[in-house]
């Protein structure tokens, strides 16, 4: 597997978004953006397929790479000129591989409960029936992400291992955790990159800043 996830620093964004900003819908300035896409793009030395992420469950299977980015929370191919990515100042950048397809995930706390990425490793054993291994980026830790009584049963009734305090002792979420657990019961071998993106000022995070950038999980076969 060939992965990549950047940080906030080494673009050409100001203000706010410093530095390498990757999202259009921030209102950062639309012609930096795509600066910044492309320099990562000349980095890694293939055309990067990104999309508008909506919390939603829709995966894309992408043949050949577009300059549109189609409306989805999970992006597959099976074509190794391309890399796929997946934006995030919080969330789970989640990525999939296996010998002949790959996937990039956008797992929020929508996205565990609403299975985008059971749907897209079913989607990639279509494609290629060889084992799939993950890896889960940085993202909110279980200290740093606070969430209402509500929302805390509302998770954890389904996903258990997503309980969590934080250090005040407040209900919060571990999404990693809980999801690195479901991935694994399903024989899918998981490496995490244990960065929480609120505690890691080398990271966009929303839940810290409110108005920020994105950074990215880049996966390529």
């Amino acid at each position: 597997m060939n992965f990549r996830f950047t940080e906030n620093t080494g673009g050409n964004s100001t203000g706010v978004f410093l530095s390498r900003n990757l999202a259009l819908h921030v209102s950062d300035q639309p012609e930096i953006v795509g600066s910044n896409r492309r320099s990562l793009s000349d980095e890694i030395g293939l055309p990067i397929q990104f999309m508008e992420q909506v919390h939603g469950d829709h995966i894309e299977v992408i043949n050949e790479f577009t300059q549109s980015s189609p409306t989805a929370d999970a992006l597959v191919t099976s074509n190794p000129q391309m890399a796929l990515a997946v934006m995030v100042a919080d969330c789970i950048p989640l990525l999939l591989a296996n010998q002949g397809s790959i996937a990039a995930v956008h797992v929020g706390r929508q996205g565990l409960l609403n299975g985008v990425w059971h749907r897209a490793i079913v989607k990639m054993r279509e494609l290629d029936s060889s084992p799939i291994s993950a890896v889960i980026g940085p993202s909110i830790c279980g200290r740093c992400y606070e969430v209402s009584p509500e929302i805390f049963a509302e998770v954890t009734q389904l996903f258990p291992r997503a309980a969590a305090e934080t250090i005040q002792g407040t209900p919060s979420l571990d999404l990693a955790t809980a999801l690195t657990f479901e991935l694994e019961k399903i024989e899918i071998e998981v490496l995490t990159i244990a960065r929480c993106t609120v505690e890691d000022s080398s990271l966009y995070s929303y839940r810290r800043d409110g108005v920020t950038g994105r950074q990215a999980g880049v996966i390529w076969i």
